[in-house]
């Protein structure tokens, strides 16, 4: 609605240091809602990265499965008992598991993630992986993920500068005694909140590695289906004549439940909920002090428009322009900075944290609603404005 006085921008400008200051905190909390949106799809995308990049239509994993990074294998004929069901086209083995790289540098051990596949056919999806498959046919051959935290050693530097020929040490959790291996190409998935680095590797270096590892147990099975084949319905009839030791997905709900994993079943995912929620709150507080502070200095003025006329729904209606004009306002340039926090954060962390139009989207539908919210609550005052009050 358009007024031929400008009312409500009027009163905000009227005292121009309370109106900065209050343009200030919405940016915060602006800022604070984008920076845990981040952050909440940073862990999600991170934790999604192995399960987006994977060849398949089904997958088969243990009925203990939890998340991808725990370990929960499951009897190998599992998955070529699948072989046998109509319109299943291949299916592809995969070991998974951590182990102990050694910085060629300083000698330091740090956790990393060992994935193991058959080298005759590629099971990621990543152009560098289906270059470099026959390299993993070479026994003791691993490709070596590029965006793993620096702390692993300068080790794709020195591969891109010529040096094809590194020799670097795995070590299993729980032995001192470590594998050697050499690097012969690089790919990248990057981390995430619970993996450092990443290690593809063929099935038979995998189990010279982990050689306590019995080769018959696997972690994931990726399953091809024929053309044309609608999966839930192959999913479904797995799910009646296999074993009750495994469990069958989709590719959409194997994705679905590593997120509801990390969303519901982790402290990072609660933590970030919960600041998310907690943030909304705070917003909502802080523009009702705002509004009802205005309104409060503003009192006596209410009570002279209503005294010459203006009705209470004139007035409510002000008092929502603010709010909004107080969210755009606070809104630009908490994206501003957002987008400079994200860039640091995803150089520094090297999550997958990037703005997207969605999250833009949501938190300027949320500020706008915070601010009404704020509104509804901060109108009491004025519905008590009386013309008396300037007499």
């Amino acid at each position: 609605m358009v007024f031929k006085t400008p009312l409500a921008w009027l009163q905000l400008m009227q005292q121009k240091g309370r109106f900065i200051v209050a343009v200030a905190g919405m940016a915060f909390i602006v800022l604070l809602m984008f920076i845990q949106l981040g952050f909440q799809d940073g862990l999600y995308s991170s934790a999604t990265a192995v399960h987006q990049r994977l060849h398949g239509d089904l997958f088969l994993v243990s009925a203990q499965y939890k998340a991808l990074t725990s370990n929960q294998s499951f009897p190998r004929a599992r998955l070529y008992q699948a072989l046998g069901f109509d319109n299943v086209e291949s299916v592809s083995p995969m070991y998974l598991e951590f182990a102990k790289f050694k910085n060629p540098d300083t000698g330091e051990k740090y956790p990393i993630y060992v994935i193991g596949v058959e080298p005759g056919k590629s099971v990621i999806d990543l152009p560098e992986v289906e270059g470099n498959i026959d390299k993993l046919k070479i026994p003791d051959v691993i490709l070596f993920d590029r965006d793993s935290r620096a702390y692993f050693g300068d080790i794709s530097e020195r591969y891109n500068q010529g040096n094809t020929d590194q020799i670097v040490e795995v070590f299993p959790f729980n032995d001192s005694t470590g594998y050697r291996v050499r690097v012969g190409g690089l790919f990248s998935i990057g981390p995430s909140f619970g993996v450092d680095g990443n290690l593809i590797v063929s099935d038979s270096t995998f189990l010279r590695i982990f050689a306590s590892r019995p080769s018959d147990r696997i972690d994931l099975g990726a399953i091809q289906l024929k053309s044309g084949a609608d999966p839930e319905k192959v999913a479904k009839n797995l799910r009646q004549n296999l074993s009750s030791d495994v469990r069958i997905f989709t590719k959409a709900g194997f994705n679905n439940y590593e997120k509801q994993y990390w969303a519901a079943r982790t402290p990072i995912g609660f933590i970030l909920n919960l600041m998310l929620t907690m943030g909304s709150i705070v917003g909502v507080v802080i523009v009702y002090q705002i509004l009802y502070s205005n309104i409060s200095s503003q009192f006596v003025a209410y009570a002279t428009l209503k005294a010459i006329g203006y009705e209470n729904n004139y007035l409510l209606t002000v008092v929502f322009q603010q709010a909004i004009i107080l969210a755009i306002l606070g809104y630009l340039p908490g994206f501003i900075l957002s987008l400079g926090l994200y860039d640091f954060a995803m150089n520094t962390t090297k999550l997958p944290i990037m703005m997207t139009f969605h999250n833009a989207l949501i938190v300027l539908v949320s500020t706008i609603f915070m601010c009404i919210v704020s509104g509804i609550f901060a109108i009491n005052k004025l519905r008590l404005a009386d013309p008396a009050d300037i007499f």
